[in-house]
């Protein structure tokens, strides 16, 4: 080599060396969460979580935004978008996530699980990963299940002790096919509106009541638009943490292995979270005047029993009894 080109190549690795700091900044990632949730809510809370771990876990590189409430459109939005691309994360709902992925409606029948923690044990085992391999089919991969609580209806109208006392109500669902069932299978009217406008709804009368965990109806402050609380724990529903497998598949190993890190400890608070807010907000919306009931959970499991029979005999009926038998015989 003669002197000219060891000059040159002496100056194009030193422009590489000076380039190089470039180059690592180039590879930033930067990634949205959406949700639909309010801050201050536990899913709000995991998901900060969430981009904090994943931004020390890949030494600054990955940016995770997020963007609570909405803001880039309901869960079944999202759903849509996570599974063209169009957004990397959502933690969104079991009902929107059943819409694409059906057998995520196995672990709402009515009545199943007493407590969240029996449901992650079916969760966190086969079941689960049964489920996450069904999701990966359809462009989202499960990064966590996480704790949407236990269900209990609210409304403007009466106490609901029996199921009679459901008769007429119009009852505000989620897009979830089995709570739609559950409604009218208590003679309830089932109407959907998006969590964003329930607010409103109920303060206008367009429905009598709704059903939620505890944590999301003092929140979003329903309390101030319903005085009757019947504690029916007739549902659980999860929250799954989604990723658009289009995003996940442009990541190394690297970087998968920090979201996934972030999605463990984001999964653990958000569980603990969810948990902590049942066992002090019943006090706390009592003190703010609403009326809580107690309803008798068997009459209601018994109306509700045609939901189990409806679900064994459709399309996703093998799923839904492996889920229902694991549950039960628990």
């Amino acid at each position: 080599m003669n002197r000219k080109n060891i000059n040159h190549t002496l100056l194009a690795l030193a422009f590489s060396a000076l380039c190089a700091p470039l180059a690592v900044h180039a590879q930033t990632i930067k990634l949205t969460l959406g949700h639909g949730a309010a801050p201050g809510n536990p899913r709000h809370e995991a998901s900060l979580k969430f981009a904090e771990v994943a931004k020390a876990q890949s030494g600054g590189r990955i940016e995770v935004s997020v963007a609570p409430s909405a803001q880039l459109g309901d869960d079944a939005a999202m759903v849509t978008a996570i599974r063209t691309g169009a957004l990397d994360l959502s933690a969104n709902s079991q009902g929107a996530v059943a819409t694409a992925v059906p057998e995520y409606a196995a672990f709402g029948m009515p009545f199943m699980f007493s407590t969240p923690a029996d449901a992650f044990k079916l969760l966190d085992g086969p079941l689960g990963k049964e489920l996450s391999e069904k999701s990966a089919a359809k462009g989202m991969v499960v990064l966590g299940y996480w704790d949407n609580g236990i269900r209990h209806m609210t409304n403007s109208k009466r106490p609901i002790v029996k199921v009679d006392d459901m008769k007429g109500l119009k009852m505000r669902t989620p897009p979830d096919a089995v709570l739609v069932d559950i409604m009218q299978a208590l003679g309830a009217d089932a109407q959907q509106i998006k969590f964003a406008e329930l607010y409103v709804a109920l303060q206008q009368g367009v429905v009598d009541g709704q059903e939620n965990p505890l944590v999301n109806f003092h929140a979003s402050k329903l309390y101030e638009v319903q005085k009757h609380l019947a504690l029916t724990s007739h549902m659980f529903q999860m929250t799954p943490l989604l990723m658009s497998k289009r995003s996940w598949d442009r990541l190394t190993d690297a970087d998968r292995k920090a979201l996934t890190e972030a999605a463990a400890q984001a999964t653990t608070l958000q569980r603990k979270l969810s948990q902590d807010a049942d066992d002090k907000l019943l006090d706390d919306l009592k003190a703010k005047g609403v009326q809580v009931t107690k309803v008798d959970k068997a009459e209601f499991a018994k109306a509700t029993s045609v939901v189990d029979a409806k679900w064994r005999s459709g399309p996703i009926g093998p799923y839904v009894t492996k889920v229902i038998e694991s549950a039960r015989s628990r």
